[in-house]
């Protein structure tokens, strides 16, 4: 090892036998990732990107040979690590095609978790905007090497070191969190994996498996989000971030708002390339570019902290605490229908799901 540069070629004897034991045991592996935040200057330690692509031809050739009924093989799975545009070019290009099966990158844009100014880059749409960067970077890298499950998002916590202990495990988070789920699945990504579901300050669940709130956040973008992406427009202020999918359940189309504003709400209008009046102040308007011609009332989940306090643990759906039942099970997680002709509100310091069963747009036919 030289100055944190691991040097030589990587002794597979070790993963051998831990695959043999799988494989004897009858367990179904999904995909194997090589190494650990390896990438660029690594964390700690790095690997070169020449040596990193030879070894994990090694990698695949024996996952190949231990599993040799590609209906049942694992995935293969890199570099596990921050994206480093150079890096990640050379790796690709020394293992070739058809050896990486997901390019995995690791996404922790707040920082420490110990930085005070936490809660402000939280709040601050250019501070979110930056990492659009990576997702840019990393989405070329897979349109020009074209590894079959994309470009992944193996692990990401938001606040570095265990998370933020008064952040991360608060309402304050999800401004991040399901932003982070947005713009990924804007750039493509295919898998988003969050650190962690339990252990540490960044959690879904606390260490006695109380859901914290990014919990309810995500188990909604999971119920409600569909695969499929949608454009859509928001030129009028920046604290509100909007992201669309056809709906995971048909037919329709589900879209999230976030409000970053501390004072600001908003009565939002979807149109057809409609720009209608607004007031900066309290009403703006998402065009969308697909018609929209609605006639049935729409479903709406608003998520909001308790008292106000974003750096508080317990968020209201619908004006309702969401906290597990006297049996230890998630609340009734219903949405409030509302007549499809009137504007959507946004309240400030919120976050909203609304998915609208009668909008036509042609990608979710």
């Amino acid at each position: 090892m030289e100055k944190g540069l691991w040097v030589g070629d990587w002794q597979s004897q070790n993963a051998r036998d831990f695959m043999k034991y799988t494989i004897s045991k009858g367990y179904k592996v999904d995909s194997y990732e090589f190494g650990n935040q390896l990438s660029g200057a690594g964390m700690g330690a790095s690997v070169g990107a020449e040596q990193y692509g030879k070894d994990i031809v090694v990698l695949k050739n024996l996952v190949k040979e231990l599993h040799p009924d590609p209906k049942t093989q694992p995935k293969v799975l890199g570099p596990s690590g921050y994206y480093d545009e150079k890096w990640f070019n050379s790796f690709l290009e020394v293992s070739g095609h058809d050896v990486v099966d997901g390019v995995t990158h690791h996404i922790y844009n707040l920082g420490p978790g110990d930085d005070p100014n936490m809660i402000a880059k939280i709040q601050d749409p250019s501070y979110l905007n930056q990492v659009s960067q990576t997702y840019k970077g990393v989405l070329n890298i897979v349109n020009k090497f074209k590894p079959q499950s994309g470009a992944w998002v193996s692990e990401s916590g938001g606040a570095l070191h265990g998370g933020a202990k008064d952040l991360s495990p608060t309402f304050a988070d999800g401004f991040w969190y399901l932003d982070q789920l947005g713009m990924a699945s804007t750039y493509n990504q295919k898998v988003f994996c969050r650190q962690t579901l339990i252990g540490g300050n960044y959690g879904l669940l606390n260490t006695t498996s109380i859901p914290n709130p990014d919990y309810y956040g995500a188990l909604l973008w999971h119920r409600l989000m569909g695969s499929t992406v949608l454009a859509v427009t928001q030129e009028s202020n920046p604290n509100l971030r909007v992201y669309a999918h056809c709906a995971k359940k048909k037919p329709g189309i589900s879209i999230i708002f976030i409000n970053l504003s501390k004072d600001s709400s908003f009565n939002v209008t979807l149109s057809n390339y409609e720009h209608q009046g607004r007031n900066l102040r309290s009403t703006d308007v998402a065009k969308p570019n697909f018609e929209f011609r609605g006639s049935k009332d729409r479903e709406e989940y608003h998520l909001a902290a308790l008292a106000g306090n974003i750096q508080g643990q317990i968020v209201l759906l619908n004006d309702v605490p969401m906290v597990p039942t006297e049996t230890f099970d998630i609340p009734a997680v219903e949405p409030k229908l509302v007549n499809a002709s009137t504007p959507i509100h946004i309240a400030a310091h919120s976050i909203v799901y609304v998915t609208i069963r009668d909008f036509q747009a042609p990608a979710c036919a």
